[in-house]
């Protein structure tokens, strides 16, 4: 399978991280490699996620850190929808 995140998925992924950054550079680094080795996992277990609260949805929740990868599964691709915090209110 393949990998993909929606442009409004990696702007919000590098805003956290760039918000992390100000504080603490070597830790939003670390979250970045937790956050690409995660959602990498995605390709060959695409179901790892559980059930998300968007119907047609499935939600990673990244260990080691406070965010969670909103994806769905297209055929033999899987897209990242959303990226967000774990205290964000999800949907609106």
């Amino acid at each position: 399978m393949k990998l993909s995140w929606l442009p409004v998925a990696i702007n919000e992924r590098y805003d956290q991280l760039e918000y992390i950054a100000l504080d603490d550079p070597r830790a939003a680094i670390s979250q970045d490699e937790e956050i690409e080795q995660q959602t990498n996992l995605l390709t060959t277990q695409p179901k790892m996620g559980r059930t998300g609260r968007v119907k047609g949805t499935r939600e990673l929740v990244i260990s080691r850190t406070p965010f969670i990868a909103v994806y769905r599964i297209e055929g033999q691709r899987i897209e990242i929808l959303r990226f967000l915090h774990g205290a964000q209110k999800w949907p609106k």
